[in-house]
């Protein structure tokens, strides 16, 4: 086998910005879901008996999940990556982004739903922390690809 015959590693073939957005769709997706089902539905259906059909479970509604995932992950992903080329690449710097995107999508989401009487304060305190967490996580998984593993491969360069 020649050496122009071997396949590069996966982590060395994409770059570090399309390792970050396909890690964070495996999490925001698997942390959607796990807050979804395990508690907000529940919660939901808890504080709205009397409502038809809160929290369905239907086709049209994991289209419409599907759509507002895709939007999380480009957000949680995009955002941090853009602002740590302007404002600074520390990991405090990507908890302020990640924090800036829960505040941007899931606060206001939220507060909507609850100033509608669409949600609860109780759904509230349970979700928001467990959707700021979600995208904490995110915005340091971007770190780690599009920050963290410039920086080795550019010591790795350096050494050459």
């Amino acid at each position: 086998m020649s050496e122009n015959d071997k396949q590069p590693a996966l982590g060395s073939a994409l770059p570090p910005f399309v390792l970050a957005l396909i890690a964070n769709v495996v999490w925001i997706n698997a942390s959607e879901v796990f807050r979804y089902f395990a508690l907000v539905m529940p919660m939901m259906r808890e504080a709205f008996p009397t409502v038809p059909d809160v929290a369905p479970m239907s086709v049209p509604v994991f289209l419409v999940w599907g759509l507002w995932d895709t939007i999380v992950v480009l957000a949680a992903t995009l955002v941090p990556w853009i602002a740590s080329r302007a404002f600074g690449s520390s990991i405090l710097h990507f908890v302020g982004y990640g924090t800036g995107v829960w505040l941007g999508v899931f606060v206001v989401l939220w507060l909507g739903l609850l100033n509608m009487n669409l949600a609860t304060a109780n759904v509230l305190f349970v979700a928001l922390p467990l959707a700021w967490i979600e995208m904490i996580v995110a915005a340091l998984i971007v770190w780690w690809f599009t920050v963290n593993r410039a920086n080795d491969s550019g010591r790795r360069m350096a050494a050459l």
